[in-house]
């Protein structure tokens, strides 16, 4: 009797702690369900339907997909993520860790300086593009009256197709202090003996950068690497806000494509195509940096082995 008591305790016990696991999991649940799974699959279904949001959906088959290889915006607007990509991210990796450096650095006030480098990176997406709006206006901007007083020409940063693109491209570095303080974590766990020991085998400044500091930042820097590649081809908030796509779909992220396809045009059968090709395409360039850069990355033996 006492046996059959306490095996029925034990299985409340156990009872009790799978209520709870799922509990804390239900948030992560919900929100892959919500927000990811169901609309994956009403995207996938829409591939081949052709719907405006007013009428009813119907079947066209392949029809939204054919449209791919005719669409020349499509094509324009991959050439420009693409672009953005290739400059921005390296140039905000590269900066932001060039930052993360001199952050580092044991001084008075240094603490002051991190949080000014920082704060850019958390101003909301209106705010920011109305204050660079400013900045790389023509007439009046902030840029243009610095070049005028070295005695330069004004530039017509948002006006000229080829000026564009490098414009949002110099705005993104704005915000390189969400990457900065990632690279901060990093350097800060780097334990001091390393560099006192590189020193004594007579490393000078550079030798321990490349020899200490890479090696050991380069989980870091693949993470950055990572998440600024996904980042920036889902750049979206500058096209929109600031040139609207243009000039001439210069700067036609193919986010921005994507979004004015289902809520512009209303083509919510082209709109899931663009987006499933996002989503292949963001998975390809993971799966080939994983498998390139990936094998280059250090990972110190924690445990000796």
């Amino acid at each position: 009797m006492a046996t059959a008591t306490v095996h029925k305790r034990h299985l409340s016990f156990q009872a009790r702690n799978n209520i709870a696991g799922y509990l804390f999991i239900s948030p992560f649940l919900l929100g892959f369900l919500i927000w990811f799974l169901i609309p994956a699959v009403v995207a996938f279904w829409l591939i081949f339907q052709d719907w405006n949001l007013i009428r009813a959906p119907h079947f066209v088959g392949l029809k939204n997909i054919l449209r791919l290889a005719k669409d020349p915006i499509f094509f324009k607007s991959l050439q420009v993520t693409v672009y953005y990509t290739l400059v921005s991210v390296p140039l905000g990796m590269v900066l932001g860790f060039l930052v993360a450096l001199l952050m580092n650095s044991k001084v008075r006030g240094i603490s002051f300086f991190r949080t000014v480098f920082y704060l850019p990176s958390i101003v909301p997406a209106v705010a920011n593009a109305m204050l660079w709006s400013f900045i790389l206006n023509s007439e009046y901007g902030l840029l243009n009256g610095v070049l005028r007083s070295l005695g330069f020409q004004k530039m017509l940063w948002l006006q000229n197709p080829k000026l564009a693109v490098p414009a949002l491209i110099l705005m993104s570095l704005w915000g390189i202090g969400g990457g900065m303080v990632i690279y901060l974590a990093g350097l800060q766990g780097i334990p001091v003996s390393l560099y006192e020991a590189a020193e004594i085998d007579g490393a000078g400044r550079v030798a321990q950068l490349w020899y200490v500091t890479i090696p050991l930042m380069s989980p870091i820097i693949f993470f950055n690497l990572i998440m600024g590649i996904i980042g920036s081809f889902q750049v979206f908030s500058a096209g929109y806000l600031i040139t609207d796509g243009g000039p001439q779909n210069a700067t036609m992220f193919y986010v921005l494509y994507n979004y004015k396809t289902a809520f512009q045009y209303m083509d919510m059968g082209y709109a899931s195509v663009l987006a499933w090709v996002l989503f292949f395409i963001i998975l390809i360039l993971t799966l080939i940096v994983f498998k390139f850069v990936g094998r280059l990355i250090y990972y110190e033996d924690v445990g000796g082995n």
